[in-house]
């Protein structure tokens, strides 16, 4: 009797693993039995490079966003460029811009050692950091959906393609977001983690010098940093708080402050003026509404149960 107890037990283990290990649902406890210590793990080196240099925690969000609008979230970002992929990294929204890739790959090499092997995908690594990365910053937390796979390919054309531009106006943006399922609440959220970063000089230059719906005062100061010829990789914060999760970002697009053409495209007269006035004085309803924002995003065309791969290095497909 004991014996088969036993058996029953090991085949209830097994299948237990097995949907672990390939669920076809994201899940925010999807590591606590196969390696509790993977979010402690990830939460700690996100905060040691945040307080290395407050700008990182904008960057890990970023780079979670970039991955996400391209392929889903699959973590087709990281892979780098070999003969078969052409690495979204040199696609023109990512190239020289994107950062941070270093710290996925120290998180990456610490949680494998801790789980003793290869069991958090890069994708589920890239979403957890840009949790711990506004939570860094003073921002909300929420419970990331987990058990995402990672992609085999890349594309660069879908990155050049499916990426807003900062010159993109209202009706440009929320049809960007709409085709990846996401909502106006969702772009404005969403938007609001411009209140974390800098921008290059090069995507505004044009909004500082030949802009009409920008307060004149804010357009002289940033010319201080960003000439009119050259200069393009000079960097101005995209808000004034730019290392803390607050509601700057919304407050100055009121002011006529927004630093990029499709951060004031939010309050230029259309749908989502309210929304972006209700979050400058509501963070409650802002960080709220972000959170929600986040989980949706994550969710974006995910690789589940038998697709994809878990990647032992973020920038390499296994072979």
């Amino acid at each position: 009797m004991a014996s088969r107890s036993i058996f029953q037990l090991q085949v209830f283990l097994i299948f237990a693993l097995a949907t672990t290990a390939f669920s076809s649902v994201l899940s925010p406890y999807y590591y606590e039995k196969v390696c509790p210590k993977a979010l402690p793990t990830i939460k700690r080196i996100v905060e040691a490079a945040v307080y290395k240099e407050r700008r990182m925690g904008g960057s890990l969000l970023r780079l979670h966003f970039h991955d996400c609008f391209v392929q889903g979230c699959d973590a087709s970002l990281l892979l780098d460029a070999t003969s078969t992929i052409d690495s979204e990294k040199n696609a023109r929204p990512n190239l020289n811009s994107t950062r941070g890739f270093e710290v996925i790959d120290q998180i990456k090499k610490e949680v494998d050692k801790i789980c003793g092997r290869p069991v958090v995908s890069c994708a589920d690594i890239l979403a957890v950091a840009a949790r711990d990365s506004v939570v860094a910053l003073g921002g909300p937390s929420w419970k990331v959906q987990l058990g995402r796979r990672d992609s085999t390919t890349a594309s660069r054309n879908l990155a050049n393609v499916n990426l807003p531009s900062p010159i993109m106006d209202l009706p440009a943006l929320i049809k960007n977001f709409k085709n990846q399922g996401l909502n106006e609440r969702d772009l404005v959220a969403l938007s609001g983690g411009h209140t974390l970063g800098l921008s290059q000089c090069g995507l505004f230059k044009e909004r500082i010098y030949n802009g009409t719906n920008i307060d004149s005062g804010f357009a002289k100061e940033r010319r201080k940093t960003c000439p009119r010829t050259g200069g393009d990789t000079k960097l101005s914060p995209l808000d004034p708080t730019f290392a803390r999760f607050d509601t700057a970002y919304f407050s100055n697009l009121i002011k006529k402050k927004g630093l990029l053409e499709s951060d004031q495209a939010l309050f230029s007269g259309g749908s989502t003026d309210k929304l972006v006035k209700t979050y400058s004085y509501n963070p409650k309803a802002f960080s709220a509404d972000f959170a929600n924002s986040m989980i949706k995003m994550g969710n974006i065309k995910v690789l589940t149960g038998k697709r994809g791969q878990i990647r032992s290095n973020c920038r390499k497909v296994n072979h």
